[in-house]
């Protein structure tokens, strides 16, 4: 996995019709931009979206953070994989054996997706992660992350604050995707633990997850012009 930083778009819109505007209007931009699908999108508009997108030519990041029994988790990353996307992410704090089993399910087919550990979700603020993880932010996180570097998995969802970090107590490789992203200080709306896009190169970040400064955008194509001059 190269280390430059990557544009990571969330298709965050209430209907098909509007996501698959944003995709066509990006088009000429589909090799250096990811599209990310997540629950809402991926319940109303299920696998035909995904193909949609795909046919376009973009790279797809499944986002349905899979939290489950071992065999349940396995189970469900061998349907995605037949679904073609690029990446999808799991929660690590379902345990080693069941970051294990997916990787395990996974390694004999011939293209496998890239497969992500969700660590501390960005709504989250230390207070409230303490009261369910027992621990603070960045300490539990960079278990997890170990966690999952050990399971085998590619890399994991994190903060920008935790992603240098993790990097060293795993390997320059190890992919960190980070949501949160306000590239030109827009409002953080529900993330609590945001950052711009200097910081994430600063935390050398591999994927930046950026959505409402995008989608809800007068003019998204500039943007993302802008977004992809400044990585």
């Amino acid at each position: 996995m190269e280390n430059k930083l990557k544009l990571c778009i969330a298709l965050d819109n209430p209907d098909k019709e509007t996501n698959l505007k944003l995709a066509k209007e990006l088009r000429e931009y589909a090799n250096d931009l990811w599209l990310k699908v997540g629950f809402r999108s991926y319940i109303r508009d299920g696998n035909d979206f995904i193909k949609n997108l795909k046919e376009l030519g973009y790279n797809i990041f499944l986002d349905l953070k899979l939290y489950d029994i071992p065999n349940t988790m396995a189970d469900a990353s061998e349907e995605i994989a037949k679904l073609s996307v690029d990446m999808f992410n799991v929660h690590a704090s379902a345990g080693k054996k069941a970051m294990q089993e997916v990787i395990k399910r996974l390694q004999n087919l011939k293209k496998r997706p890239l497969v992500l550990a969700v660590t501390a979700l960005t709504s989250f603020d230390d207070e409230e992660f303490k009261k369910i993880y027992g621990k603070n932010i960045n300490e539990k996180a960079k278990e997890f992350a170990k966690d999952a570097y050990e399971s085998g998995l590619d890399g994991v969802v994190c903060s920008v604050f935790e992603s240098k970090d993790i990097k060293k107590i795993t390997n320059e490789n190890f992919i960190t995707l980070t949501p949160g992203i306000r590239p030109f200080g827009e409002e953080n709306g529900d993330q609590k633990r945001v950052a711009d896009i200097k910081m994430a190169k600063s935390n050398l970040v591999n994927f930046i997850v950026v959505g409402r400064p995008i989608y809800k955008s007068k003019n998204p194509k500039e943007i993302v012009e802008k977004i992809l001059k400044e990585i």
